[in-house]
C-alpha cells in the first residue's frame, strides 16, 4: 500500500463530500429565503472564489478534486475492488472513468478560476447539448447522454436500496448509534442524488426531442425544475438529501477500504 496515494485518494473523497455539502446547504438556505442559492458544482466554485481567502480555498479544493480524479481512474484501471471484465464490470469501470473525467474537468475549472478574474464555469449540460445537436444525428447523441444519466440515476437508487454501500460502513466497526446515523445519511443521500440525476436525464431527453439545447440543464436547473413542479418543500428535502450525501462521503473518506 502506498500511503501517500491512499491519503491523496481519501482527501479527494472528502473534497467531493465538501462540495456536496455546499451544494445542499446553499440550496436549502435559498429554499427558505435565508440567503444561499440553487447551485451545482460549478456554482459552488464561484461561491468559494468570492469568499475571503477564496483563492487559497479554491486551490485546496482543486487539489482535492484531483485526488478524487486519481481515485476514480485507479478504480477504473487497477480494479482494486475486483469488479472484473465481464459486461457488468466493464460498465461499472467505464462509469468510474467518466466520473474521473468529470471531476478532472471540475478541478481544472477551479484551478482556472484562481488565475482568471471572475473565472466563469461554462455552460454545463446545456453547452454539451448545444455541441452535440450541431453534429450529425445530434438529437440521437443527446438522447444517448440522457440515457446515460438515467442509468446513473438508477444506479444511485440501487446503491441506496440494495444496501451495497453498507459494507464499508459496517466494516469500520463504528459505535452503533454513529453507524446508524451514517447509514441513514447514505440512504437519504443516494436517494436524493438519484432524484436529481433523474431530473437531469429528463431535461436531456427533452432537449433531444425538441432539438433545443436550452431545454437541457445540470444540477441547478434540476433544482429549479423540482421547485417549479413540486414546490419549495420538495426542493428543500432533496437539497438536504445532497447535504446528507456530502456528510456520508466525508465519513466514507475516513473509513472506506480503498485497496490502494
Amino acid at each position: 500500500m502506498n500511503n501517500k496515494k491512499e491519503k491523496f485518494a481519501r482527501f479527494g473523497i472528502a473534497t467531493k463530500g465538501f462540495v456536496y455539502c455546499l451544494i445542499g446547504g446553499l440550496t436549502v438556505a435559498a429554499a427558505f429565503g435565508e440567503g444561499g442559492k440553487k447551485t451545482g458544482s460549478s456554482g459552488v466554485l464561484e461561491t468559494l472564489s468570492s469568499q475571503p481567502f477564496g483563492q487559497i480555498i479554491l486551490g485546496i479544493t482543486a487539489l482535492g478534486l484531483l485526488g478524487f480524479t486519481f481515485y476514480r481512474f485507479y478504480q477504473a484501471i487497477a480494479d482494486p475492488q475486483d469488479i472484473g471484465n465481464d459486461f457488468k464490470g466493464f460498465v461499472t469501470r467505464f462509469g468510474f472513468a467518466l466520473s474521473a473525467i468529470f471531476y478532472g474537468f471540475l478541478a481544472f475549472t477551479a484551478a482556472k478560476m484562481i488565475f482568471t478574474s471572475g473565472g466563469g464555469s461554462g455552460g454545463g449540460q446545456e453547452s454539451m447539448a448545444s455541441t452535440l445537436l450541431s453534429k450529425p444525428f445530434g438529437q440521437v447523441l443527446v438522447g444517448i447522454v440522457g440515457a446515460a444519466f438515467l442509468g446513473k440515476s438508477i444506479y444511485q437508487f440501487y446503491r441506496a436500496y440494495s444496501g451495497k454501500f453498507k459494507e464499508n460502513v459496517q466494516a469500520a466497526e463504528l459505535d452503533s448509534n454513529v453507524e446508524s446515523m451514517v447509514l441513514k445519511t447514505g440512504y437519504i443521500g443516494y436517494t436524493a442524488r438519484g432524484v436529481v440525476i433523474a431530473v437531469i436525464s429528463y431535461l436531456m431527453f427533452r432537449a433531444a426531442f425538441s432539438a433545443n439545447s436550452s431545454e437541457a440543464g445540470g444540477t441547478k436547473d434540476a433544482f429549479s425544475f423540482l421547485q417549479n413542479e413540486f414546490g419549495t418543500i420538495v426542493l428543500a428535502v432533496i437539497a438536504a438529501g445532497l447535504l446528507a450525501y456530502g456528510f456520508f462521503m466525508i465519513v466514507k473518506a475516513r473509513y472506506k477500504t480503498l485497496g490502494i
